[in-house]
């Protein structure tokens, strides 16, 4: 199993994936209860599974992803 509890909230570390990702994303170490709070207001983002879908961070991540393949 993946250890990701270094990328937790301590409250949320042992969970599984499954409660993870209906978690708020304030459960991510270094996003606050406030930062929750905002990306919810401006963006509707209430959970870790939402921030997974979140259409810019997708595009985001295939930018990273496909620029370590640029020549």
């Amino acid at each position: 199993m993946m250890n990701i509890n270094k990328s937790l909230d301590k409250a949320y570390e042992g969970k599984s994936f499954k409660e993870l990702v209906d978690a708020p994303v304030s459960a991510l170490e270094g996003i606050s209860a406030e930062g929750g709070k905002v990306l919810e207001e401006k963006f509707k983002i209430k959970t870790i599974g939402d921030l997974a879908k979140f259409k810019y961070a997708k595009i985001a991540e295939a930018i990273v992803l496909l620029a370590a393949q640029e020549e």
